[in-house]
C-alpha cells in the first residue's frame, strides 16, 4: 500500500435501481466493467469433465465443474425493495439571506422530498428444504419488501426470521410448498489456510457467478464489530455476493461472504467471509427468537502487544489484557482486576479464540473458570456469565405494531455521570434507523431515554418491558435528554 492512501472495507451488497448490458447503473459500477472478463472463475480446469475436485493428480489444477453442478442449486439471488428519504434542491437552506442575515427570525417553510423506493440485491443461500435462508444482515436490514429467486428462476416473497447486526446474519424463510435442495454446512474451524475454495453469488446483479481461490489467512479482524473473526480469501468478490456461501472442496459452506477491501468498492484479491461455525451457533436463535442473547463479562480488554507483555514481565505475548472492569458484572464479582491478563476461558486458549466471541458463546448463568497473569503469578477465577443487554427494541415483543427504530445500550457509570444522571438512570440510544417512528419523531443518537410510558428505565430490559405494554394504534410516549441537555417528550407513532 502506497503511503498516503486509506484502507477501505466495503461489504459486499450492491444497491442499484438497475444493472443492464447496455449501460452500467449500479452504484458500484466501473466505468470498464463490461469491456473485460467479469467475475470469471480464475483456475483453469486441467478435466473438464472431472468428478473429483479435491485431488489435483499429475500436479495439475482442479476441476469445479462437478461441485458447482451440485451445489449451484442451493444458491439463491436476494432482491430487496427499500424506502429512503432523497434530497434535492428543492431541500434548500430555511435561512435565506444566511442564518447571521438581517432577519435572523425570518424562515422559509421546508418542503420534504417525498421518499423513494430504492432496489438492492445480494445472495444467500438455504440451509433447510422447507425454504430457511441465510444471508447477510446488511442485505436485509432497510428492506421494506424482500424476494429471493433461485437458480431455476421462480422467485418468493420472503420475511425475515431474525436478524444478528454484531455479526452481520440474518435468516429468512420462504414458501415454495415444495422441499428445496440445500446447502450442506462444514467445519470452518477445520479450514486451512492455503486450501482451494468457491464463491457463488451475484456479483453486480450477475446471477449464479462462480469464483474460486484459496483461504489466505483465518480469524481476520476487520473492525466491523466485536466478534470479528473472519476468513480472508482471494477468490474474487464484488458487491452483490454479499450473503452468498463460500464452498470447500467437498462441496460443503465454510463461510458467508460479506466484505471486501478495496480502494474503489471493486474486488482485488482480499475479500471477507464469516466462518460458518458462527453461524451455526446462532441461526437456532435467530429462528425461533428473532434475536441473539448473548453472555456478558463486564471487562474491557485490549490486545497483549510483546512491548505491553514486555512490561508486565510476562514471557509470551498471548492473551487478553484487561484494561478495565465494569463495577457489578460478572469479571468484578469473580475478581478479575484491571492489568490481569486472561489467558485461558473455559479451558480455551484466549488468542486462539477471541475472547468476545467465547464469552457471547456461552450460555447465561453458566460458571465457567479463568485463567489469569498477575504479578507474575497464575491465577484461576470462576465466574458466572450474565446476560449481555440487547442492544435494540425489537418489534417483534409487539406484533404488528410495527419498528420504533431505536438502537439501545446501557449507560456505564462514567456516561451517567458526564450526563448528571444518578445510578439505575436512563438508556442510550446508539443509533435510528431512518424513517422510522423514532426518526420522525425527532430522535437521535446520543440521546437518553429517561422515561417510557412516564415509567422511568434504567435498562434496555427495563425500556423493552414498557414497549411491550404499548396497545395497538397507541403512541410510545418517551422523555429524552438530548446530547445538548433540556429534557423533551416524544411521541413515537407505530408504522
Amino acid at each position: 500500500m502506497q503511503a498516503g492512501t486509506r484502507k477501505k472495507v466495503f461489504f459486499a451488497g450492491i444497491t442499484a435501481a438497475a444493472f443492464g448490458l447496455g449501460a452500467a447503473t449500479g452504484t458500484h459500477a466501473h466505468p470498464g466493467l463490461l469491456t473485460r472478463p467479469v467475475a470469471a472463475a480464475v483456475v483453469p480446469a486441467a478435466s473438464p469433465d472431472s468428478a473429483d475436485p479435491t485431488g489435483t493428480p499429475g500436479g495439475t489444477l482442479p476441476s469445479f465443474v462437478s461441485l458447482v453442478e451440485a451445489v449451484s442449486p442451493a444458491v439463491v439471488h436476494v432482491k430487496v425493495v427499500s424506502i429512503v428519504k432523497t434530497s434535492g434542491p428543492e431541500e434548500s437552506s430555511p435561512f435565506p439571506f444566511g442564518e447571521d442575515g438581517p432577519f435572523p427570525s425570518f424562515r422559509l417553510p421546508q418542503r420534504q422530498q417525498p421518499p423513494s423506493r430504492q432496489l438492492g440485491a445480494g445472495s444467500g443461500f438455504i440451509i433447510r428444504k422447507d425454504g430457511v435462508v441465510l444471508t447477510n444482515n446488511h442485505v436485509v436490514e432497510q428492506a421494506k419488501e424482500i424476494t429471493v429467486a433461485l437458480s431455476d428462476s421462480r422467485e418468493f416473497p420472503a420475511k425475515v426470521l431474525g436478524r444478528d447486526p454484531k455479526t452481520d446474519l440474518a435468516v429468512l424463510k420462504i414458501d415454495a410448498k415444495m422441499d428445496l435442495p440445500v446447502a450442506q454446512l462444514g467445519d470452518s474451524d477445520a479450514l486451512k489456510v492455503g486450501e482451494w475454495v468457491v464463491a457463488i453469488g451475484n456479483p453486480f446483479g450477475l446471477d449464479n457467478t462462480v469464483t474460486a481461490g484459496i483461504v489466505s489467512a483465518k480469524g481476520r479482524a476487520i473492525g466491523n464489530g466485536p466478534y470479528d473473526q473472519f476468513i480472508q480469501t482471494d477468490a474474487p468478490i464484488n458487491p452483490g455476493n454479499s450473503g452468498g456461501p463460500l464452498f470447500n472442496q467437498r462441496g460443503e459452506v465454510i463461510g458467508i461472504n460479506t466484505a471486501i477491501f478495496s480502494q474503489s468498492g471493486g474486488n482485488i484479491g482480499i475479500g471477507f467471509a464469516i466462518p460458518i461455525d458462527v453461524a451455526k451457533q446462532l441461526v437456532p436463535q435467530l429462528e425461533t427468537e428473532g434475536h441473539v442473547t448473548r453472555g456478558w463479562l463486564g471487562v474491557s480488554i485490549q490486545k497483549l502487544t510483546p512491548e505491553l507483555a514486555d512490561s508486565l514481565g510476562i514471557n509470551e505475548a498471548q492473551g487478553a489484557l484487561v484494561a478495565g472492569v465494569t463495577p457489578g458484572s460478572p469479571a468484578a464479582k469473580a475478581g478479575v482486576k484491571t492489568g490481569d491478563v486472561i489467558t485461558t476461558y473455559d479451558d480455551k486458549k484466549v488468542g486462539e479464540h477471541g475472547l468476545p466471541s467465547l464469552v457471547a458463546a456461552t450460555p447465561v448463568g453458566a460458571t465457567v473458570p479463568l485463567q489469569v497473569l498477575r504479578d507474575g503469578g497464575v491465577k484461576t477465577l470462576s465466574v458466572t456469565v450474565a446476560k449481555l443487554a440487547d442492544e435494540e427494541v425489537r418489534d417483534a415483543e409487539a406484533p404488528g405494531k410495527g419498528k420504533w427504530g431505536l438502537a439501545l445500550r446501557e449507560l456505564t457509570p462514567e456516561e451517567r455521570a458526564e450526563r448528571g444522571l444518578e445510578d439505575g438512570q436512563g438508556v442510550l440510544v446508539t443509533a435510528i434507523e431512518p424513517g422510522s417512528p423514532a426518526e420522525e419523531a425527532g430522535l437521535h443518537a446520543g440521546d437518553v431515554v429517561l422515561q417510557a410510558n412516564r415509567k422511568p428505565v434504567g435498562s434496555v430490559e427495563a425500556l423493552r418491558q414498557e414497549v411491550g405494554k404499548v396497545e395497538e394504534g397507541k403512541h410510545l410516549l418517551l422523555l429524552v435528554r438530548p446530547a445538548d441537555g433540556g429534557d423533551r417528550f416524544a411521541a413515537l407513532a407505530a408504522h
